[in-house]
């Protein structure tokens, strides 16, 4: 009874400082989740972001002896922009997904995690915990689910009636045996609209994801992005959410619950000719507070070009033009060369051959041999 009182005004207590939704878990083994894993894995649709072993992330006790519940907590994002800019002829701009407006979601989650620690601190002084948001061990999708905070959409993300998969999630291991709530019965049904929607077939089944072909976890690779995936990122040059876009539960979702999340306009649909001049001290600046700078402005860069090629941006020739024969980067070189091809001018063209006369990475050199060929497409 002295715990169920606690859990209450551990309750109330999270209003108070802005978590949206809080819902509690056992601390045992995520079993089901285990052997989820483990498909994914033989079936190579693991993405390599993932920390921590299978055991480490199913069994919240090899994380924290003696633990006994989780705390799962939520907090809505928003998804429009007021005073958005907009992206037209000679003025292109790319687009980071919603997950990444504002203030970085790891920082803003653990603060409030943090708080909720303290508050337990004063209420059970011999309390143990451990916390986590996203790059821990445990998979925060399982524990939210198990702790009632939404149902696993045919997406894999955590989907809540009241708030759509428009939410970030956190968790916090404790030693103190709250009483568990129940997971949502709700679900898709027989809702594919996701899957439908997925231009790479990244959503090879309702609830399973193959993150090799996912957009999102491509734009934050560093090698050459696919050849098959290039023309179909359109200007996002950070994550991806057609999946999320399209869910009937997220239709006219849009909270703006918390200052930190709010979008500044030049940052999340910056122009795209200006992020490719970018200094490594300026990106920081301007960035660096965002969760998708954390690969650095390389990906970035790569997918501005992308996104330059998707609009045939003629007005960016000159400065691809100028990033294909001097940047460092062979990526970078050769995404340009490539870029130069798709959007079609003589002079483009031109310049790939002059290039090429110079150029000594054989990748860089297959890039500008299919920018080449689109030479003859476009004649």
């Amino acid at each position: 009874m002295a715990y169920q009182k606690l859990k209450e005004e551990l309750i109330a207590y999270s209003k108070e400082i802005g978590i949206d939704k809080i819902g509690f878990a056992s601390a045992k083994p995520f079993s089901e989740f285990k052997s989820r894993l483990e498909e994914q894995q033989a079936l190579g649709y693991a993405s390599g972001f993932e920390k921590g072993t299978n055991e480490e992330r199913t069994e919240p006790e090899r994380l924290m002896p003696g633990s006994e519940s989780i705390i799962a907590i939520a907090l809505a994002y928003p998804t429009k922009i007021k005073d958005e800019p907009k992206s037209v002829k000679g003025d292109r701009r790319g687009l980071f997904a919603r997950a990444s407006w504002g203030t970085d979601y790891h920082i803003v989650l653990k603060e409030k995690l943090d708080k909720l620690a303290s508050f337990l601190q004063e209420k059970e002084p011999e309390v143990q915990f451990s916390s986590m948001v996203d790059t821990g061990e445990l998979s925060d999708r399982a524990v939210a689910e198990r702790a009632g905070i939404g149902f696993s959409g045919s997406n894999t993300l955590i989907i809540s009636p009241e708030l759509g998969s428009y939410m970030y999630l956190g968790e916090m291991i404790t030693n103190i045996p709250f009483s568990a709530d129940q997971p949502l019965d709700e679900g898709c049904g027989t809702c594919t609209k996701c899957i439908d929607a997925c231009p790479t077939g990244a959503l090879v089944e309702p609830g399973r994801l193959n993150a090799q072909k996912c957009l999102a976890f491509l734009t934050q690779t560093k090698d050459f992005m696919p050849d098959d995936h290039r023309e179909k990122l359109g200007n996002y040059i950070y994550g991806y959410e057609t999946c999320q876009v399209v869910c009937p539960y997220n239709k006219g979702v849009d909270f703006h619950n918390h200052e930190e999340f709010e979008p500044d306009p030049e940052l999340v649909k910056p122009r795209l000719v200006d992020l490719l001049s970018v200094s490594n001290r300026e990106f920081k600046e301007n960035f660096g507070k965002m969760a998708g700078s954390w690969r650095g402005k390389k990906p970035l860069q790569r997918n501005a070009i992308l996104a330059l090629a998707h609009y045939k941006e003629v007005a960016a020739i000159d400065k691809l033009i100028e990033l294909m024969k001097d940047d460092p980067r062979p990526v970078i070189r050769g995404t340009a060369a490539w870029a130069i091809g798709k959007i079609g001018e003589v002079r483009g063209f031109r310049a790939i051959e002059q290039a090429m006369e110079q150029e000594k990475d054989s990748e860089v050199i297959a890039e500008m041999e299919k920018g080449l060929q689109f030479e003859s497409i476009s004649k």
